[in-house]
C-alpha cells in the first residue's frame, strides 16, 4: 500500500512540474504579445485620436492572439486533470507544444505590421499556418495520453475523455479553413480566429452512452 502511495505521489510530482513549466511558458509567450502594441511617436498635436485608430490592425492581432493562446492555456491545463502520469513521449510532445506556443508573437507582429497592406494575406497565412501546427501537436499529445488511457488516472471521467477527443479532432481544419478564409477576407480571418478561441474555451460535449439494442 505505501509503495503504491508513493508512486503515486511521484506521478503526481512528474506531471506537476511538467505542468508548472508550461504555465510558465504560456504566461511569457502571452506577456510579449504586447510589445506589438506602439505607442505612436512624433505626431502633431491633435491627432493622437487618428494615429491611435490607425493602430487597429495590432489591436485586432493582438485580441486574436491573446485569445488563443489563453485558451490554449485553459486546455492544457484541462488535459493534464485528466493526465496522471508521465513518459518521455510526453514530455518530448509538450516540448513541442510549448515550442508553438512561443513561436505566436511573431505571426502576431507579421499580420500586425502588414495588416491592410498587399502582404496582408501572406503574413494572416504564415499566422493561421502557426496554429494549424498548434492544433496537430495538442492532438497529438492527446492521442499519446489517452491511447488505452496509458497516462490517466483510474477514474478519469470516460465521457469527458470522449468529448475532448471529439472537439480536437477537427481542430487542425478548423485553422486550415481560417488559411483559406485568410486569402479571401485577412479580417475575417482573424474575427474566425477569435470565434474558434471562444469554441475551444467551451468543455469538450459530452457524447451520450449508447444503449444496448
Amino acid at each position: 500500500m505505501q509503495d503504491e502511495i508513493g508512486r503515486t505521489a511521484a506521478a503526481g510530482s512528474e506531471t506537476g512540474r511538467v505542468e508548472a513549466f508550461s504555465d510558465g511558458v504560456f504566461a511569457i509567450a502571452i506577456t510579449l504579445l504586447v510589445l506589438d502594441l506602439k505607442v505612436p511617436r512624433e505626431i502633431a498635436d491633435g491627432h493622437l485620436t487618428e494615429e491611435l485608430l490607425h493602430l487597429w490592425p495590432s489591436y485586432l492581432a493582438f485580441l486574436a492572439s491573446f485569445l488563443t493562446i489563453g485558451v490554449m492555456w485553459i486546455n492544457h491545463h484541462r488535459l493534464f486533470t485528466l493526465i496522471k502520469r508521465c513518459d518521455h513521449t510526453l514530455l518530448i510532445l509538450n516540448g513541442l507544444l510549448l515550442f508553438g506556443v512561443t513561436v505566436v508573437p511573431f505571426p502576431t507582429g507579421l499580420v500586425a505590421g502588414f495588416l491592410g497592406r498587399p502582404d496582408a494575406r501572406v503574413a494572416a497565412v504564415v499566422y493561421n499556418g502557426t496554429f494549424v501546427l498548434l492544433a496537430v501537436f495538442f492532438n497529438v499529445l492527446w492521442r499519446h495520453a489517452s491511447h488505452n488511457n496509458r497516462l490517466f488516472a483510474p477514474d478519469a471521467d470516460r465521457d469527458v475523455i470522449r468529448g475532448i477527443t471529439r472537439q480536437y479532432m477537427f481542430g487542425p481544419l478548423y485553422y486550415l479553413v481560417a488559411c483559406a478564409l485568410a486569402l479571401v477576407s485577412v479580417p475575417a480571418s482573424l474575427g474566425f480566429n477569435i470565434l474558434l478561441a471562444f469554441f475551444f474555451a467551451l468543455p469538450g460535449v459530452r457524447l451520450p452512452e449508447r444503449r444496448p439494442g
